[in-house]
């Protein structure tokens, strides 16, 4: 059973070990699964901050947390009742950072979160309601990962969205910022 136990907890680590850094498009995907949050800049349609940048942290999931890897698609569970969500509703133009500086891979390895080995990844795109087909999963992706999201008040009128990637720029190693198409992001496997 000791033995069981051993060899389970290599393979699990093994299908976690964060991906090499010529491998970007896997990097991303790894990155983004790992993480629950990001910091979400949208432009300003507030008074006094029209048109300025504007960053605000949101939770996110591309599915549920373990080694399959996830969809590669964030998604979001909102309200038009908060300020970034006023901000997509005029212009849904958005960029979304997730860090591993969250997760105890950057603490354990000693990395500031501006360290490039302390991966992070830029998303570029827009902010879109998911329709109902897919809602089922943005659903089981969100709740999976922030249980307390199924007690929020009903009477705020959440729904469920999804960032519409269509550019991603991946900052883990040193050298400068690797691009990568969604279409690379998408058909890699995690």
């Amino acid at each position: 059973l000791l033995l069981l136990c051993a060899a389970s907890g290599l393979l699990l680590a093994a299908v976690a070990a964060i991906p090499p850094p010529e491998e970007a498009a896997r990097m991303a995907r790894y990155v983004l699964h790992s993480c629950d949050w990001g910091a979400l800049a949208t432009l300003s349609a507030q008074e006094g901050l029209r048109g300025r940048p504007f960053a605000n942290i949101f939770s996110l999931s591309d599915g549920p947390p373990g080694p399959c890897g996830g969809s590669g698609v964030p998604y979001l569970y909102l309200t038009d009742m908060e300020i970034s969500v006023q901000d997509l509703e005029v212009n849904s133009n958005a960029s979304l950072t997730v860090s591993l500086a969250q997760t105890p891979y950057c603490r354990k390895h000693r990395y500031d979160p501006q360290n490039p080995l302390c991966a992070h990844i830029i998303f570029v795109g827009s902010i879109v309601k998911v329709n109902d087909s897919e809602a089922g999963l943005a659903k089981k992706a969100l709740f999976s990962r922030h249980p307390e999201m199924e007690s929020w008040p009903k009477d705020h009128n959440w729904f469920f969205a999804k960032f519409n990637i269509t550019n991603i720029w991946v900052l883990d190693y040193f050298g400068g910022l690797k691009i990568v198409t969604p279409e690379e992001y998408y058909s890699v496997k995690p």
